[in-house]
């Protein structure tokens, strides 16, 4: 079940205030950026670049994921692995917030979002 729009919009918010803090200044964000997306439940960060090979080809690394958990209000927080699956973020797997979810990716405890 997808988010309702009024926390829809509250989410886009609170993470485009995060993701615009935390771009890299406009003459690299050819070579790298950093964007997020809001799918059914979920906020996707990751990063954009140009294929290191393939000239013309964009590249899209997830970095993180939360989704929300509705019958237990609380965020669950994931990590993509080398295998290109989502993994649970193991020292904090939930998050009661938006705004925690993105302390804990800045944070970076395990080195799992921004390496």
């Amino acid at each position: 079940m997808a988010l309702d729009e009024l926390t829809q919009r509250r989410v886009q918010a609170e993470v485009a205030a995060y993701i615009e803090a935390k771009r890299p200044p406009a003459h690299i964000r050819p070579q790298l950026d950093i964007q997020f997306k809001l799918e059914n439940q979920s906020i996707i960060i990751f990063e954009v670049r140009p294929h290191w090979q393939k000239v013309g080809e964009i590249l899209r690394n997830e970095v993180a994921k939360a989704s929300y958990i509705k019958t237990r209000n609380v965020w669950k927080i994931f990590w993509m692995r080398a295998d290109l699956k989502w993994h649970g973020y193991e020292p904090h797997l939930y998050s009661e917030t938006v705004k925690e979810f993105l302390e804990i990716v800045e944070e970076d405890e395990y080195a799992c979002f921004w390496g």
